[in-house]
């Protein structure tokens, strides 16, 4: 899982360092990895195909501390990377141009931050499933609670999980077991959220 991910993130980075900001904002890598995920289901058997597509969904069903133990160990290792690397990634926003001004090196920032991100999201993803959008929605809800800029980490890993968390709770309740994947409710809500960010946008004349 790891290595897959690094894979994808090390050519999407490649991409968008070839690329003007421009044409990389024009370039969408989620259709095309979507669709050679679902050219990967044509050959597989019908019953595998299906316990795939199910893990495409996003789900907590059946998860105990086994699984808990086993996805802590990238938290424990990564975090702390993260974490001294925040002050990097909030003068990366800057452009690289003011990040190098400043003595921090963008390139071998962005490398650090990119191969510490996707280890922690490939310990989320080996664990639950790639739950539909939680990754656009939380840095968004993150910065609106704090109110304040820059990055907010912490504030958005703590978010990522609360919001995780209550869909898994929301569709236990719903249906009274835990049939239902958590990724349905974040999909239903996911929908909704860039509406309401955006009509929040324009009623502050941001947009």
């Amino acid at each position: 899982m790891t290595g897959g991910v690094l894979l994808v993130a090390a050519v999407i980075n490649e991409f968008q360092r070839k690329s003007t900001p421009g044409h990389w904002r024009r370039t969408r890598s989620s259709p095309l990895l979507g669709s050679v995920t679902s050219c990967l289901y044509v050959p597989a058997d019908v019953g595998k195909a299906a316990q795939a597509a199910s893990w495409m969904i996003g789900s907590l069903n059946a998860r105990d501390w086994g699984d808990v133990r086993i996805v802590a160990l990238g938290p424990v290792a990564l975090v702390p990377v993260v974490l001294l690397c925040a002050r990097r990634l909030t003068m990366l926003e800057m452009g690289d141009d003011t990040a190098a001004a400043l003595r921090v090196p963008p390139e071998r920032s962005r490398l650090v931050l990119l191969c510490a991100g996707t280890g922690l999201t490939a310990t989320a993803v080996a664990a639950s499933g790639p739950i539909p959008f939680v990754a656009p929605a939380v840095p968004q809800l993150a910065r609106r609670v704090t109110r304040t800029a820059g990055p907010n980490v912490l504030p958005a890993a703590w978010m990522g999980a609360l919001l995780v968390s209550a869909a898994d709770l929301l569709t236990q309740r719903v249906t009274g077991s835990a049939l239902l994947p958590a990724g349905v409710a974040t999909g239903v809500g996911g929908g909704a959220c860039p509406a309401w960010l955006l009509r929040a946008e324009r009623k502050a004349d941001r947009v």
